[in-house]
C-alpha cells in the first residue's frame, strides 16, 4: 500500500550514478580529444563554426528560461516618466504630453 512518503532511494537533488558516470565518461573524451575538435572545428566555415560553438555551449552555459513581465495595470500602458529638472517650465510639459497622447 503506498503511503505517499519516500523511504528509500537517492536524496532529492543527486545525480543517477548512471547519469554521473555518463558525464564523468564524456568530459574525459572531450578532454582526450580537445586538439582534434578544435582542428575539426578550425576547418568549418565561419557560419558552420559559429553553429557548432553555439550547439556546444548547451552544454557549457545554462540555458536561460524565457520571462514573461507584467505590469499589473489592466489598459496596457503605462506611462514612462523622466524627471529633467527645473530647466523645462510646465507649459512644455503639456505640450509633449498632447502630442504623445494624439500620436497614441
Amino acid at each position: 500500500m503506498a503511503t505517499g512518503i519516500k523511504t528509500g532511494g537517492r536524496t532529492a537533488g543527486t545525480l543517477n550514478k548512471t547519469t554521473s558516470e555518463l558525464r564523468e565518461r564524456f568530459t574525459l573524451l572531450i578532454e582526450n580529444n580537445f586538439d582534434k575538435l578544435q582542428s575539426d572545428i578550425d576547418l568549418l566555415e565561419p557560419k558552420d563554426r559559429i553553429k557548432v560553438i553555439l550547439e556546444l555551449a548547451k552544454f557549457v552555459v545554462p540555458t536561460l528560461k524565457a520571462t514573461e513581465l507584467t505590469t499589473g495595470n489592466e489598459n496596457g500602458f503605462n506611462p514612462i516618466v523622466i524627471n529633467l529638472g527645473a530647466g523645462i517650465n510646465p507649459d512644455e510639459v503639456r505640450t509633449i504630453n498632447a502630442e504623445l497622447e494624439a500620436k497614441y
